[in-house]
Order: structure tokens, then C-alpha cells, then sequence
């Protein structure tokens, strides 16, 4: 379970590096003025900045019930193999949304791939939850 957790977190940093690296492009292209990032409101600014934005934000909505899930697993010392084949099913999941999101950003193929990972979770916590009781 360490290994999809840890790739998660690999995601999660090369995503907040992506974001940063974008936020300092755009500024230094005069697209976004520096004071817009104070707040994130007052001017229009390129998709990227937008994309890359909401992208790191979600990176901590439905994957905090994937970490829990995984801590759960190792705290509880399961054995059972299923909830790791469903933690790199999410992860899987997880890297294929991104690449679509902040490359060609097809909303369905991107909402095919958020589905897949999050039943991915909900069939961790199911199978935990039942290996628990």
C-alpha cells in the first residue's frame, strides 16, 4: 500500500511544481498581474493558470479518502491484496485524469477517468471495512 500512497504524493509535488512553474510564467509574460494571486480574483488569466489551479486543488479532495483508506490498511496490518490492486487502480486513475486535464482536456474522457478512480476508493473502503469487521 506505501507504493501508490508514495506515488501520490510524487503526483501531488510534481503538480504543485507544474502550477508554480505556470503562475511565474504567466506573470513574467505580463498575462497576470503579481496582485492577482493575492486573492485570485480581479482580471481574466490564461486557462493554464486556471487548469493547473483547480487541478492541485483536487489533488486534495477524493485522494484524503484514498490516504485514509491506505493508512487504515497498513495500521490494521490487512493482508488481504484487493484494496492495493484498487490503490493503483486509483492511482492509474489519478495520472491518466491529469494527463487529460492539463493536456487536451476532453471533459468527458477526463469525467471517465475520475469515476474510475473514485469507485476505485469506494471499493478500498469496502473491502477494508469488511476485512475489518
Amino acid at each position: 500500500m506505501l507504493y501508490p500512497m508514495f506515488i501520490m504524493v510524487i503526483l501531488t509535488f510534481v503538480i504543485l511544481l507544474f502550477t508554480l512553474r505556470v503562475r511565474i510564467s504567466s506573470i513574467r509574460k505580463g498575462d497576470v498581474s503579481l496582485s492577482y494571486y493575492s486573492l485570485f480574483e480581479g482580471q481574466e488569466v490564461p486557462e493554464m493558470v486556471t487548469k493547473t489551479r483547480h487541478h492541485f486543488a483536487n489533488l486534495f479532495e477524493v485522494p484524503v479518502l484514498f490516504y485514509s483508506a491506505g493508512i487504515l490498511y497498513v495500521a490494521l496490518e490487512l493482508t488481504d491484496p484487493f484494496p492495493v490492486y484498487c490503490a493503483w487502480v486509483f492511482v492509474g486513475a489519478r495520472l491518466i485524469h491529469t494527463s487529460i486535464h492539463l493536456g487536451y482536456n476532453n471533459v468527458l474522457h477526463r469525467l471517465v477517468a475520475f469515476g474510475i478512480g473514485n469507485l476505485a476508493v469506494l471499493a478500498m473502503w469496502l473491502a477494508i471495512v469488511s476485512a475489518a469487521t
